[in-house]
């Protein structure tokens, strides 16, 4: 159940980051949700290897500022979704890292107000 709600939330924040972001640009709301499922399953499959890729090409410098890496990497997994997905467009990196940036703040408010409810 905690999945699935996860998946919401992420869905949500995709279609919120697309209509606040010009650059940023989702078909439908049902397109949020495979934008997420395809977004998760990168992440979860391709996160840690290009984590590790950042982490030895800088000689270790990615390691010292992790959230600057994570926001790189949420970035890469985005733009590779707009490439295999039909529903989202991301016009360019720069528009990628404010969507990375955006739907991590909006997944973050969103799973500690689920948290506080539930």
């Amino acid at each position: 159940m905690e999945l699935l709600l996860s998946w919401v939330i992420l869905s949500l924040s995709v279609w919120i980051t697309a209509e606040v972001l010009p650059g940023f640009h989702v078909k439908s709301f049902g397109g949020a949700f495979k934008v997420a499922a395809i977004y998760g399953v990168f992440s979860v499959l391709l996160g840690w290897m290009i984590w590790s890729v950042l982490a030895i090409a800088t000689l270790g410098i990615a390691l010292l500022f992790a959230f600057l890496t994570r926001w790189i990497v949420a970035a890469i997994i985005l733009t590779i979704t707009d490439k295999v997905s039909d529903t989202l467009t991301i016009d360019s990196f720069g528009w990628a890292m404010g969507g990375a940036a955006l739907i991590s703040l909006l997944g973050t408010v969103g799973e500690w107000m689920l948290g506080r409810a539930f």
